[in-house]
């Protein structure tokens, strides 16, 4: 499982309670995973447990029939009980190790970063990737931290060798220059969530990243 970390990169789109309902959340990794999609990461603040295992099970179904990778927001023990690849964790949430002595040694840890010193410290703390930002303004989270931008982002490149998911307010249309700035993949939630057609906007953004796929 652990050579799947390889995967992440380019589009690692989310699926957040946060503008789905639970009902909808499998619905939308479907559409996702049938445009192009080789991550899909479930995040579902405040939903209880057997809603939140039962839609994290079906995810995970999906993500196997396609060969893509499936994380687990924050739910260390949602992400073992679905047999998720992983498991995306705050600076306040579970500490990495602690999280993989549950998930076991080829569960993929991801950690949130927001600023190049936590960059420089995940992989010690046991982490495979990082995400940082938010790189811009954000809505989806109500908490969300000011926006760190992209000169931060290429500190963060450069404090770190392990894959970057950049975070906070990425679009299509933006998403190359932050690429460009060092981040190895792009996290979108409303961008996609809020798409009237999904899959095709999966499509279209896996098609500009990967051009010659």
């Amino acid at each position: 499982m652990k050579q799947k970390v390889s995967l992440i990169r380019g589009f690692y789109p989310i699926v957040d309670t946060a503008y789905l309902k639970p009902c909808e959340l499998a619905l939308f990794a479907s559409s996702l995973l049938k445009g192009g999609a080789k991550i899909i990461q479930l995040r579902a603040k405040g939903l209880g447990g057997r809603e939140l295992l039962f839609a994290a099970n079906e995810i995970k179904r999906l993500a196997a029939s396609y060969g893509a990778v499936f994380i687990v927001n924050d739910r260390v023990d949602i992400a073992l009980l679905s047999g998720a690849d992983g498991v995306h964790l705050g600076q306040d949430d579970m500490a990495p190790l602690e999280a993989r002595k549950a998930l076991g040694p080829n569960a993929i840890i991801g950690l949130s970063t927001h600023n190049a010193g936590e960059a420089k410290d995940a992989r010690s703390l046991g982490a495979d990737y990082i995400s940082f930002g938010p790189v811009f303004a954000t809505s989806t989270k109500k908490d969300a931290e000011t926006p760190k931008g992209l000169i931060a982002l290429k500190e963060a490149r450069s404090a770190t060798s392990l894959p970057i998911v950049a975070i906070g307010g990425i679009t299509e249309e933006n998403m190359g220059e932050v690429l460009g700035s060092g981040a190895t993949a792009v996290a979108m939630i409303s961008e996609v969530l809020l798409s009237k057609a999904p899959e095709n906007k999966a499509f279209s953004i896996v098609s500009r990243i990967n051009p010659s796929d």
